[in-house]
């Protein structure tokens, strides 16, 4: 198996092929606001805990949305 540092950065979609053998949970980091994700998804933090190995990934920016409100 790839290590934790040397998957980070990568499109989360090599990751996934990968670590295709294992199971993985899919976080999505997102701003605090409404926002569309632009560019490539990346991973940005991988942690192996037993069996099951979690990614943390985010988009290379965020276009901010507009408020339900406005």
């Amino acid at each position: 198996m790839e290590t934790g540092d040397s998957l980070k950065l990568l499109p989360e979609v090599t990751v996934r092929r990968l670590l295709a053998d294992r199971p993985l949970s899919l976080r999505l980091l997102t701003p605090p606001y409404r926002a569309l994700g632009v560019g490539v998804l990346r991973v940005l933090s991988v942690a192996v805990r037993g069996t099951l190995t979690e990614l943390v990934a985010g988009y290379e920016r965020y276009e901010r949305l507009a408020s339900p409100d406005a």
